[in-house]
């Protein structure tokens, strides 16, 4: 049923959505589709993330805070409003900015290791 309140989520609802610890100061809520993924990845202040690649295609929106976005050797300054294609295969992380970052991943096709509660960004 597709009005079922089983797809009906907040992005601030934190009892919501599949818990994972990513690194130190960055975990998410994973909320898992068909054809698609989504990640709500709350970042603390100045935190980085560990430096990874997987075959999914990723898609990045900040919608709370600022920070850095590596991606395949490149650093890109990020602030509310930024989003950005990361290609499967290529070597990606994020760090954080003075006040933190909430970003919203978008993972197509959905990965596997992120349909588990666990730690680790998997593909390290």
């Amino acid at each position: 049923m597709t009005n079922s309140p089983d797809n009906f989520f907040n992005v601030d609802a934190m009892d919501q959505g599949i818990h994972r610890v990513l690194a130190k100061g960055l975990e998410t809520r994973v909320f898992p589709g068909d054809q698609a993924m989504i990640s709500i990845v709350r970042i603390g202040p100045n935190e980085r993330g560990t430096t990874h690649a997987h075959p999914e295609e990723q898609w990045g929106f900040i919608f709370r805070g600022s920070g850095i976005r590596i991606q395949d050797g490149i650093e890109t300054a990020v602030s509310e409003g930024d989003f950005w294609r990361t290609p499967g295969n290529v070597e990606h992380t994020f760090q954080a900015g003075p006040d933190g970052a909430v970003v919203y991943d978008v993972f197509a096709p959905p990965r596997d290791e992120y349909k588990k509660p666990g730690e680790g960004f998997g593909g390290e």
